[in-house]
């Protein structure tokens, strides 16, 4: 394996006129080269020290375990689903693993579905899920829309009390850095998913525009991500987790990243791309309250 390198990032941490604001240092700690099986990673969790990983579309249906070293433990084929785009994964507080099949470049798929697979079967070669989560947006009127209206499209998920909270990705003409929440139930059918919020990055589409999401093991904080920043959230209501304190945290590190989760209460993984010479790996940094 190749020299690890610590990248040391002085990172503005702008946060929003309800806060104060404050500069702190932050270390983004190259830790791992990702197996070459990985170019296309999409999505990581965390979980008994194991990172469980998927790719979007046109990669197979397989879930593939590594260890923090980017050493494959165990590659796990789905044989009862479609990889249509598969964009990011999430345990819930049971142990349980959710597959986001909601990637949608195009804003015009109506087939968007979450999948479980049960804890005890996280160490099968072979899996089934156990039940799909289908859903709508019902603010989406035209399969595509018009290309100011492109913000449909979702790669950040997680699972929290029994919801599931979806962040979208705009892809819209005359970008602004909009995203929408929407929280679904976290039970097996069809379901409207509720609008309850719309949250803003920034203006700039490739370092604003939301590719992962992920929430600490304790539901105390959860951050999205995007290829060169975080958005860290806390302090938040239960019942409405988008209503909490927003900080912006700028890692000066520009990748395809497309994958975070958190390791523990303060610290999270990130996972790039492979982009020709670019990218392929798996960070490590901690987040601050």
């Amino acid at each position: 394996m190749h020299t690890l390198k610590n990248i040391v990032l002085l990172a503005a941490l702008t946060v929003f006129p309800s806060c104060e604001t404050k500069n702190e240092a932050v270390v983004l700690k190259e830790i791992a080269q990702l197996p070459k099986e990985l170019k296309e990673i999409s999505g990581i969790a965390f979980s008994n020290q194991k990172l469980y990983t998927l790719e979007d579309s046109g990669n197979p249906n397989e879930i593939t375990v590594i260890d923090t070293l980017g050493r494959i433990l165990q590659i796990s084929q789905i044989k009862n689903v479609t990889n249509t785009d598969w964009e990011d994964l999430s345990f819930d507080t049971h142990g349980n693993l959710y597959i986001g099949d909601f990637g949608n470049n195009d804003n015009d798929r109506k087939d968007l579905a979450i999948y479980k697979i049960e804890k005890n079967d996280l160490q099968k070669k072979e899996i089934e899920t156990s039940y799909k989560v289908s859903f709508y947006y019902p603010e989406q009127k035209d399969f595509p829309p018009k290309k100011k209206d492109l913000l449909f499209d979702v790669e950040a998920f997680f699972e929290y009390q029994s919801h599931f909270y979806l962040f979208t990705k705009n892809r819209s003409k005359g970008f602004d850095g909009s995203s929408y929440v929407y929280k679904i139930p976290n039970t097996a059918g069809h379901h409207e998913a509720k609008l309850i919020k719309t949250i803003k990055t920034c203006g700039d589409y490739h370092n604003c525009a939301i590719t992962s999401a992920a929430i600490a093991p304790d539901g105390s904080k959860f951050v999205l991500l995007s290829h060169s920043k975080l958005w860290l959230f806390d302090a938040f209501p239960p019942e409405n987790i988008a209503d909490g304190k927003m900080s912006e945290i700028d890692l000066q590190h520009y990748s395809q990243k497309e994958a975070v989760c958190f390791k523990n209460k303060s610290q999270v993984f990130i996972a790039d791309e492979r982009v020709k010479k670019v990218g392929g790996n798996l960070y490590e940094t901690t987040i601050n309250d």
